[in-house]
């Protein structure tokens, strides 16, 4: 019998924000995931922001080979799809496939008016028809609940665009019901969905659920900053340096004047604050994470009652980190470091064998692995165009990949590329804009940090001749890597087939 596939998923949740790293976290739903599962401690996203790390996940694709690359794109074409999404390849494979919350395909309404659920045979979306992430048949928060929503945006009414400017990151003790902000109604929906005995007990279950938080607003219920105290939060590690210099982040400051304006916007509020004052907005990250870990308590605790869990297998990630007031006060993502491209990814439940569970498993992860992971254990064929490997078997990969081309406004910058091994990490990368990029390709630039003695990566050593030889050894692996992964796809059309690329049959 094929296991359950149960997906839970946060957005801008930081690796270190789970109870197994970080001592100060209440996260006790997802440290019981841990318990009884595989940490993967070494996971990467493949793009430092939403829209292109869900695709890259969704699909097990690059968004370079997706051609997503920020979040202002998308495939809006479903003719242009290069290979079936995770929901379409759960159902094709005999799931029912049910999906509550964020997917953030970018679905173009004006052009379409009912946008593929890609897979999904239930589905429940927060914001309003309107907006681009309906998909077909999709119930809505702004239709089901517009008092609810109202009441919801007039709380958030100050927080800027994606609720991420400084009011956003300061946030407040939330005054609404739970039930009344974005995630909490998506609980509601799956759990109703659990609840009311709409699971199809003839076919095995793809549930996947997807929260908009810890992601900035900080508008937190008190119950879940009240488990947080502002003395026992220690204070950001700062650099020694003032202002970002010779760096992918400097680059792309300099192509974008708004985005660094934000950044200064914030720096000035956060540089006027006490110590105190900083830590409350780390308080109520901290307790964001609490929030949607007492949800998926909620939801797993459902499945139980109603035995989804008897034969399941649990998967929890992010899509990408959050800098938190790192790098001389940073906040959000779009960038290569640690705080923004690793992330929390555990595979759990009673799928796994007695004698993996509770393990780390230390290999270089990558979300693009999710696809043929879940792949194979829904019975799939390996696609052997996708660059990811099977988290459940013992391939090995030298290191993990990620790229970042800026914002996307008001130009597409040239490419920044990043290998990362569980002791070095490797970032390229070119300065300007894509359009000028090959005209400059021999100007290349770089950084490296050995982050087991350098975590915070404070200290370049790119230049530095004593490390010439790891530097390029890293470069090379990339290379090969790339090479590797895109002569494979978006397109292999050999006439002999896919001859080595698929393991043989037995």
């Amino acid at each position: 019998m094929k296991p359950n596939i149960i997906f839970l998923m946060t957005d801008q949740q930081r690796w270190d924000c789970i109870g197994r790293y970080n001592k100060h976290i209440h996260t006790p739903n997802i440290d019981r995931l841990a318990d009884d599962g595989i940490v993967y401690s070494q996971a990467t996203c493949q793009a430092p922001m939403c829209v292109p790390s869900r695709y890259s996940m969704m699909y097990g694709l690059y968004p370079s080979q997706l051609g997503v690359r920020t979040n202002y794109d998308g495939i809006t074409d479903e003719k242009a799809l290069p290979a079936d999404p995770l929901p379409e390849l759960m159902r094709k494979a005999g799931y029912q496939t049910a999906g509550f919350g964020k997917t953030h395909w970018n679905h173009n309404t004006d052009e379409i008016e009912e946008p593929s659920t890609r897979g999904f045979e239930h589905r429940a979306v927060r914001l309003a028809r309107s907006n681009g992430h309906y998909e077909q048949g999709a119930v809505m928060m702004r239709e089901t609940h517009p008092e609810r929503m109202q009441a919801y945006t007039d709380e958030t009414k100050d927080y800027g665009a994606g609720e991420e400017n400084s009011n956003g990151y300061i946030g407040r003790t939330s005054e609404i019901p739970m039930n009344y902000h974005r995630d909490g109604w998506v609980a509601e929906k799956c759990l109703q969905f659990i609840e009311e005995d709409r699971i199809d007990t003839e076919r095995p279950l793809f549930l996947y659920l997807s929260f908009l938080k810890p992601h900035a607003g900080f508008n937190v219920p008190k119950e879940f900053e009240d488990l947080y105290s502002l003395e026992s939060i220690p204070d950001i590690e700062q650099p020694p340096w003032d202002m970002e210099a010779d760096t992918h982040l400097s680059s792309t400051d300099a192509l974008n004047p708004e985005s660094l304006e934000d950044y200064h916007e914030k720096r000035d509020v956060w540089e006027a604050m006490s110590p105190l004052e900083r830590r409350r907005t780390t308080l109520r990250y901290w307790a964001n994470c609490s929030w949607l870990d007492h949800y998926f308590g909620q939801v797993l605790e459902s499945l139980r009652e109603h035995g989804a869990l008897d034969n399941a297998l649990i998967v929890f990630c992010s899509d990408h980190g959050e800098m938190l007031g790192e790098r001389r006060f940073r906040f959000s993502k779009y960038c290569l470091y640690e705080s923004s491209v690793r992330v929390p990814l555990i595979l759990s439940g009673s799928f796994i064998h007695q004698n993996k569970r509770g393990i780390t498993d230390d290999r270089p992860a990558e979300l693009t692995d999710l696809v043929p992971t879940l792949s194979t254990v829904a019975g799939l064929k390996r696609n052997p165009m996708l660059p990811g490997l099977n988290l459940l078997d013992d391939q090995l990969r030298k290191g993990s990949f990620c790229e970042f081309h800026g914002k996307g406004v008001p130009v597409h910058a040239a490419p920044a590329y990043m290998w990362r091994t569980s002791e070095w990490k490797l970032i390229l990368y070119l300065e300007g804009a894509i359009g000028d990029a090959g005209e400059a390709s021999h100007e290349i630039q770089g950084e490296l940090y050995h982050i087991v003695k350098d975590p915070r990566e404070f200290v370049n050593l790119y230049s530095n001749d004593e490390f010439a030889r790891i530097r390029e050894q890293l470069k090379t692996e990339l290379l090969m890597h790339l090479a590797v992964v895109w002569a494979k796809s978006p397109a292999f059309n050999s006439l002999r087939g896919k001859v080595g690329l698929e393991p043989l049959q037995s």
